[in-house]
């Protein structure tokens, strides 16, 4: 596993655990190592605290442990524990904050509109800084900020979810319209094909119609002429006939 990345939400310097000592509970905070005392004069003792005041401090770290529980990593075959930091904040604090969250944006890339993992990821952290910082003062106001940022992961998931469905609706849509737009293409091919073919048929049908009524006209044409020639010769015969009869009637 690979050391942790930078992160807005502020922690304590890592602490090394033996790989073999059990891991305990986040809650507590028995990490932390105090650092090794110099040699020379003993410095005077702290001031007594009361034994109040130690537990209300003490049951707000298990507070900040249990909402941001510690991140753990190995490294060269030795694991490291990085608890958050139970410093209480100051006005510079929050102003270096938002600072270094302008910074990560820019460097980042993150997008300023639209969807954005890294943004998001970004504000989270933020988020949770926070609500860290909070909690060391009120540990409700901590628990209740908990509870709202639960609830936004949890809207933002069900958004997320929506959106994956509407996508893959959208994708199995636009398949179904893919294939049926080539469908719908191959029968205009055929119906085409279809109408090119009847086309030829009409002009087929269209030039012997023409060609027959060409024929019967040039046959009428024929016999009106033929009618007309017998009519002719039967007038001409009847006349001779009629005038040879005259001639045979009438006395000489």
């Amino acid at each position: 596993m690979t050391p942790p990345t930078q992160s807005l939400l502020k922690y304590d310097n890592p602490v090394l655990v033996s790989r073999n000592t059990d891991r305990k509970s986040p809650k507590g905070r028995p990490l932390r190592v105090s650092p090794q005392q110099p040699a020379g004069p003993v410095p005077p003792p702290p001031k007594p605290k009361s034994p109040a005041a130690d537990s209300i401090k003490q049951e707000n770290e298990e507070i900040l442990n249990a909402i941001l529980p510690p991140r753990e990593w190995l490294e060269d075959s030795q694991l490291w524990v990085q608890q958050v930091s139970s410093t209480p904040c100051t006005r510079m604090d929050v102003v270096h904050l938002q600072e270094q969250l302008d910074l990560q944006l820019r460097q980042k890339q993150a997008r300023e509109t639209g969807i954005c993992p890294v943004r998001r990821e970004l504000y989270s952290q933020c988020f949770d800084e926070l609500i860290r910082q909070v909690t060391i003062n009120c540990a409700e106001r901590g628990l209740l900020l908990l509870r709202v940022r639960d609830e936004i992961c949890m809207t933002i998931a069900a958004y997320q979810t929506l959106y994956e469905s509407s996508v893959a609706f959208g994708m199995r849509k636009a398949l179904q319209a893919e294939q049926g737009k080539y469908a719908m293409e191959k029968m205009i091919s055929d119906l085409e094909d279809d109408k090119r073919d009847l086309e030829r048929q009409v002009n087929e049908q269209k030039a012997k119609c023409e060609a027959i009524e060409k024929r019967e006209k040039e046959r009428r044409q024929v016999e009106d002429k033929k009618h007309t020639e017998e009519i002719q010769f039967l007038k001409r015969t009847n006349q001779q006939l009629k005038a040879q009869l005259e001639g045979t009637i009438t006395p000489k």
